[in-house]
């Protein structure tokens, strides 16, 4: 599972700053009490010293684990003092320890080397908050997917049952997917709940019209990265792709070589795409070259829905 760099960065700068906000949280705790009880400012400087003790048996003692010991027993002394302090004037006797937002990793994001359960839930809501800037991800689920409004209310169901279970099987091993259809048929609805499902089992998942895609990774070859939402690394890396309305992009030998190179990376390296486009088949070999359309013939499972508008047939039916 592989998040941006961005992702990464921002999950490490929100766990700091939890322990940050926990750690000043514990000193107000101990300033207010301390002025209470001021035989505790005794005990945690020489708990202090007893750390400052320990370092130096690691460097310079001649018998560390006989050392060592004794500091443990002295410090373990001391915390047995100062918990009897805080209960003999009406406090827990956990008041001063630093209460953290995750207690199995202490806020570090880290169990060992294992990455804690909390890290993991950061990352999926910084990944669906992204998401959800630039999609309608919170209002694209497979419950609010309705096929009773398509012609053959059977296909789509089968459609949808099989998008369902695509995503909850879902690995970065899973196949490429094309949607085919006219305007209005569902096709991004049921693209943002995969989306959905990939996300809430940890994995990445960038999402953009192929207009913006295309525009953006153009835009950073000719290094100009102001505004930029999509780079070629993330669009490359990523475990699920998703390019929606391809064949609405302004069509330059530029986005046709920069759309094989997207496509030709991702099946090289083994990772799904999901595209949606209004074009049919026919008329994608007619807007590309061989080497995009074979490709994606060749290695995307299509879906195809069929019907009218629905968002008109809703408007409609709602007036």
């Amino acid at each position: 599972m592989s998040y941006s760099q961005e992702v990464y960065a921002r999950a490490t700068e929100m766990l700091e700053r939890r322990k940050e906000k926990a750690t000043m949280e514990a000193q107000f705790r101990f300033d207010e009490i301390s002025a209470k009880i001021p035989e505790l400012e005794s005990i945690q400087q020489k708990l202090s010293n007893i750390g400052l003790s320990i370092s130096k048996v690691f460097l310079f003692s001649d018998d560390k684990k006989a050392d060592m010991e004794k500091l443990m027993e002295e410090s373990l002394k001391l915390q047995d003092e100062k918990k009897k302090l805080l209960v003999k004037y009406g406090y827990d006797e956990n008041a001063l320890n630093i209460t953290y937002h995750c207690p199995d990793c202490k806020d570090t994001g880290f169990i060992g080397s294992r990455r804690c359960k909390c890290h993991k839930e950061l990352l999926k809501n910084i990944e669906r908050e992204n998401l959800s800037k630039i999609a309608p991800l919170d209002d694209c689920t497979f419950d609010a997917f309705k096929t009773e409004y398509y012609p053959d209310t059977e296909r789509a169901e089968r459609i949808r049952a099989n998008c369902l279970k695509y995503a909850t099987n879902f690995t970065t091993n899973s196949k490429s997917i094309i949607f085919y259809g006219g305007t209005g048929l569902g096709k991004t609805h049921l693209s943002l709940a995969i989306a959905n499902v990939a996300i809430n089992r940890g994995y990445s998942v960038v999402y953009g019209t192929a207009q913006n895609i295309l525009n953006d990774l153009q835009n950073e070859n000719f290094g100009r990265t102001d505004n930029i939402r999509y780079y070629e690394r993330a669009v490359l890396n990523c475990d699920l792709l998703i390019i929606d309305d391809l064949g609405t992009e302004f069509k330059s030998a530029y986005t046709v070589a920069e759309l094989y190179n997207i496509i030709n990376s991702r099946i090289l390296a083994k990772l799904p795409t999901i595209i949606s486009t209004n074009s049919t088949p026919q008329e994608l070999e007619e807007k590309y070259d061989q080497r995009v359309t074979s490709r994606i013939i060749g290695e995307y499972a299509p879906l195809v829905l069929q019907g009218n508008d629905i968002r008109y047939i809703k408007r409609k039916k709602n007036d």
